[in-house]
C-alpha cells in the first residue's frame, strides 16, 4: 500500500488538533500502544493520537486523508485478532479520551455512551437504575464499548440476550475523509433506506471511527441462578448443551470447559478452594435469569434431568453471590491462565450448538495428526468454541510452516460443520488469511468494494481483514 511517513510537519499540525500532552511520539508509549492481546506481535505506530471529541477525530482524518496517512483506531487494547495493531505504522488513534456515559434514558430504556467507557463502568452506571446492558465479554472490567462494537462482541449472555450488534440503535461515525455521520435513529424500528448501523458493527474499524453509541437497555432481571455441571467426558458435556435447548430452556449463559482449561486457571489463580474431580473431564457453568425464582428452580431441575442423561456427575449450586462470583471469576480468567502457561494461538470458531461435539472432536483429531495439542472452553451456548493451540515441545518449524496447515483445517471443518471462522473476536490481522474458506470469491470482492466506497485511499486500519 502507498502511505506516507509521519513528518514533524504532520506532528506540529496533530499538537494543535489536541494538544502536545495528547501526542506521543516517544518510542517507550508508540511500543505500548502498538500490541493488543493477540499473540506477542507489536506494530508501534509512528505517533500516537489521544482526541478529545467527534471534532478532533473529524481533524485527525482529514488531516490523515490529504497526506494519505494510515491510521489504526483503538481503544482497550484487549483484542485476540490484532485488529488494533498499527501494522503499516502511521498514527495510531486511541479513544481512550472518549469515555463519558453521555445519558441514560430512564423513560426509553436506551443509553448514549461514547467508545472510550469501560464496558463494565457502563453496565455497574445502568444496573444502579434497575436497567441492564448485557454484552458481557470477559474482558469486560477492561474493554472498551468501542472495541466491543468495532468487533461485535458477545460473551457468556448472548444465549439468551444476543451479541453487541443486537442493542446498537444508532451510530455516530467519522469517515475516513473526516465526515461526520449518524448512521440510524434513537429507535426501535427503523425501515428507512440501508441499515448502515449493522455494516458498522463489526467492521473492526476498517470502514469508520465511532465516536458515539446509541444502544437498547432492558430490564435488570432480579434473579439468578448458578449451576456447575461435571461431566466424565468432554463429547458428552457438548452434546448435552443442545439436549438443554430441546428441552425447552434457554439459560441466561452456558459456559464450557474442559479439564485442562480448568486447572490451569485454578494453579494460576493460586485458590485452593476451587476443586476439580478426578474423573471430570469438562464443566459447563450454566445460569438461568428472571423474575420469578419458583421459574428459575424448576428450569434448573428440567436441565439437572438432562444433563443426567449424558453422564453429569454431583451438580454443585452456587449459594451465595460470592460463589458465584468466585465461579464467574474462574470462567473469566481462563484465557489469562493458558496464555501465562505456554505460547498459543487461539482460535474463536463457532458453529451450530448441535455440532459443537463434533466440532471438539475434529479438533483433537487434527491436533494429533500436527502434533499439538489444545485447550478449549467457551460460550457452549452459542456454539462459540475457544479453541488454544499450545506450542508445548513444538519445534519452531512444526510451529511456523506446519501448524498454518492444522488451523486451516480446523477452519474447514468449522465451515463444514455449518460455522464460520470467528464468533465473537474478529478477523484483524490474524485470521485473514483463511477468509477464502469462509466466503467466495464473489462474496470476498463484494466486501473489498465496500471498504473501497468507504475509504477509497485505504487509510483507515489497513492490513485488516482482507489479504
Amino acid at each position: 500500500m502507498n502511505f506516507n511517513k509521519v513528518t514533524e510537519q504532520h506532528l506540529e499540525s496533530l499538537k494543535k488538533i489536541v494538544g502536545e500532552v495528547n501526542v506521543f511520539a516517544q518510542m517507550d508509549k508508540r511500543e505500548m500502544y502498538g500490541s493488543d492481546e493477540t499473540e506477542d506481535f507489536c506494530f508501534p505506530p509512528e505517533v500516537v493520537v489521544l482526541p478529545e471529541d467527534v471534532k478532533e477525530v473529524s481533524a485527525i482524518m482529514k488531516l490523515a486523508y490529504e497526506n494519505r496517512l494510515p491510521v489504526t483506531p483503538m481503544g482497550a487494547r484487549t483484542g485476540l485478532s490484532g485488529g488494533a495493531l498499527s501494522v503499516f505504522g502511521g498514527v495510531g488513534l486511541s479513544v481512550e479520551r472518549l469515555n463519558k456515559i453521555v445519558k441514560i434514558d430512564e423513560d426509553n430504556l436506551q443509553v448514549i455512551v461514547q467508545p472510550g467507557v469501560i464496558t463494565q463502568v457502563l453496565q455497574e452506571a445502568c444496573q444502579e437504575k434497575g436497567l441492564y446492558y448485557a454484552p458481557d465479554p470477559a474482558s469486560r472490567g477492561t474493554c472498551f464499548v468501542g472495541g466491543n462494537l468495532a468487533e461485535n462482541s458477545g460473551g457468556p449472555r448472548a444465549v439468551k440476550y444476543g451479541v453487541t450488534k443486537d442493542f446498537v440503535l444508532n451510530l455516530e461515525v467519522v469517515l475516513p475523509n473526516g465526515e461526520i455521520i449518524k448512521t440510524g435513529a434513537n429507535t426501535l424500528k427503523n425501515s428507512t433506506g440501508y441499515n448502515l448501523t449493522q455494516l458498522m458493527v463489526g467492521s473492526e474499524g476498517t470502514l469508520g471511527i465511532i465516536t458515539q453509541a446509541t444502544l437498547k437497555l432492558l430490564p435488570y432481571p432480579k434473579h439468578n441462578l448458578l449451576m456447575l455441571i461435571p461431566f466424565n467426558s468432554a463429547f458428552k458435556a457438548c452434546e448435552a448443551v443442545s439436549a438443554i435447548f430441546k428441552a425447552g430452556i434457554t439459560p441466561s449463559a452456558m459456559e464450557f470447559m474442559e479439564r485442562d482449561a480448568i486447572i490451569w486457571t485454578i494453579d494460576f489463580l493460586k485458590d485452593s478452594k476451587l476443586k476439580i474431580g478426578d474423573e471430570t473431564q469438562a464443566q459447563l457453568l450454566v445460569e438461568v435469569d428472571g423474575n420469578d425464582t419458583e421459574v428459575l428452580f424448576k428450569d434448573c431441575e428440567v436441565i439437572a434431568e438432562v444433563v443426567e442423561k449424558y453422564g453429569a456427575g454431583e451438580i454443585q449450586f452456587a449459594e451465595s453471590q460470592a460463589q458465584k462470583d468466585a465461579l464467574w471469576y474462574l470462567r473469566r480468567r481462563v484465557g489469562e491462565a493458558v496464555k501465562s502457561n505456554s505460547i498459543y494461538k487461539e482460535e474463536d470458531t463457532v458453529v451450530p450448538r448441535f455440532e459443537l461435539a463434533n466440532l471438539l472432536k475434529g479438533v483433537k483429531e487434527i491436533g494429533n495428526k500436527y502434533g499439538f495439542t489444545s485447550v478449549c472452553y467457551g460460550h457452549a451456548g452459542d456454539g462459540n468454541l475457544h479453541i488454544n493451540i499450545i506450542k508445548g515441545d513444538l519445534s519452531e518449524t512444526a510451529w511456523n510452516e506446519e501448524l498454518p496447515k492444522g488451523i486451516r483445517e480446523i477452519f474447514e471443518l468449522t465451515v463444514s460443520l455449518g460455522g464460520t471462522l470467528s464468533g465473537e473476536h474478529g478477523i484483524g490481522y490474524v485470521q485473514k488469511e483463511y477468509m477464502d474458506i469462509a466466503f467466495t470469491s464473489a462474496e470476498l470482492a463484494l466486501m473489498k468494494s465496500i471498504k473501497q466506497v468507504f475509504d477509497e485511499r485505504g487509510i483507515l486500519n489497513p492490513g485488516k481483514m482482507f489479504v
